[in-house]
């Protein structure tokens, strides 16, 4: 997968996350919580709206993921909302820009969201795993630990899953400063993303050094 594509995408549908799906459901009364359905990811309040790869689909019929976030929006009938009031983490990013959705970047992100999704609802059963819009990351927090898979960042440019516990961990396992992180393409099927987090939940529950 080309870098810029990836990175493109993954800010474009960062955005749309934020200033379209969460902005117009928190401004429903709705909070900003996001969830993964197949193909990409809805709100979980009203609007009804999801994204599936480069395609918003709404109550009304589906559009296509091209112009600015304003433009989108407006197509879909509901409006543009950044969350600078809920949280100071954001995506910075103006409803005047450009959305530029790569379809095949879309599917790797989506399968990145999709089995991390069902690892963390294997993890946990009794927590449904949220897609957060300020770090467009979807994840649990099970007894002081944070398990997720991240679509990638400005450190680690291709999607990712981590296991971040509250109180820092040293040894072979946690190879990051917030905890551990392996990236998806080291674990390409659904069994080995799930024992990376069962892994992660065993260490984390030895005392820390």
């Amino acid at each position: 997968m080309d870098e810029r594509s990836l990175a493109v995408t993954r800010r474009s549908l960062h955005g749309v996350a934020e200033l379209i799906l969460a902005g117009s459901q928190h401004r429903n009364g709705g909070g900003i919580r996001l969830r993964i359905v197949p193909g990409g990811f809805g709100t979980v309040n009203a609007p009804d709206l999801r994204v599936e790869t480069d395609t918003l689909v709404t109550l009304t019929g589906s559009i296509r993921l091209i112009g600015t976030y304003a433009e989108v929006a407006a197509a879909a009938r509901v409006g543009v909302h950044r969350l600078d009031d809920v949280y100071s983490g954001g995506p910075k990013i103006s409803p005047d820009e450009q959305v530029e959705v790569d379809l095949a970047a879309a599917r790797l992100l989506a399968d990145a969201f999709v089995r991390g999704d069902a690892a963390l609802r294997t993890l946990d059963p009794r927590q449904t795993p949220v897609l957060w819009p300020e770090h467009f990351d979807v994840g649990i927090t099970l007894d002081k630990v944070n398990y997720g898979v991240s679509p990638g960042d400005d450190d680690i440019p291709e999607p990712y899953a981590y296991v971040g516990p509250w109180t820092p961990r040293t040894g072979d396992f946690w190879n990051a400063t917030f905890g551990a992180t392996r990236l998806m393409t080291e674990l390409s099927e659904t069994a080995a993303l799930t024992s990376f987090f069962k892994t992660g939940r065993s260490l984390a529950a030895l005392p820390a050094n």
